[in-house]
């Protein structure tokens, strides 16, 4: 799950689906896609993230068809992917707030 202090920086969360980025995926201006490309990380590691969390407390409303290490371990990995596309977003002065 997204720290407090990324919560706090990405309130627009709430509020966005992923198809709320297509025209950023379809922009032809590079940061815009990459802006685009962020968002629709962090909306995914958000979802898979609750599905995680309702999964420890069993109160998922289906049967994972995976072993739950297995999406803990794809959450990790797009943990790492967020802070590698957060690291990119501040040398080359692009904004994702």
């Amino acid at each position: 799950m997204l720290d407090k202090h990324q919560a706090d920086n990405y309130k627009w969360l709430c509020n966005t689906e992923l198809k709320d980025t297509i025209d950023g995926m379809l922009s032809k201006d590079y940061k815009e896609r990459f802006i685009a490309e962020y968002r629709q990380l962090v909306i995914r590691l958000d979802k898979l993230e609750n599905v995680i969390s309702k999964a420890k407390n069993n109160s998922l409303e289906f049967k994972l068809s995976c072993p739950r290490i297995v999406l803990e371990t794809q959450a990790i990995y797009m943990r790492n992917y967020a802070d590698i596309l957060r690291m990119r977003a501040r040398q080359e002065g692009i904004s994702l707030e």
